[in-house]
């Protein structure tokens, strides 16, 4: 698993899925536009709805869950990078969120 930057996650926003893991709570202060949420709890249950051809920029809080889940991903098969710093980081930049 890779830690990418804010930048380089906007920049591949169109090639690559967001998966933002956090819970409900946390979704409702904004996520990046376009992004998928699968609170980190569900993820294996809702594993089909990512498509393993696509590579997969895991999103949380801060960084922690998503690392976590980027490395289940990798181990299931899926080509996964973690976002260092989380939504608090892409909030600090000033990118839109939804």
């Amino acid at each position: 698993m890779a830690e990418i930057t804010v930048n380089e996650t906007d920049q591949r926003r169109s090639t690559a899925r967001i998966l933002d893991v956090r819970e409900d709570f946390e979704v409702a202060k904004g996520m990046i536009p376009g992004a998928l949420n699968i609170p980190m709890g569900q993820l294996q249950a809702r594993l089909g709805e990512l498509d393993p051809a696509v590579p997969v920029i895991v999103v949380c809080h801060s960084g922690n869950r998503s690392a976590a889940v980027a490395d289940a991903l990798n181990g299931a098969g899926y080509l996964a990078d973690t976002m260092a710093g989380g939504m608090t980081a892409w909030a600090r930049t000033g990118l839109p969120t939804t």
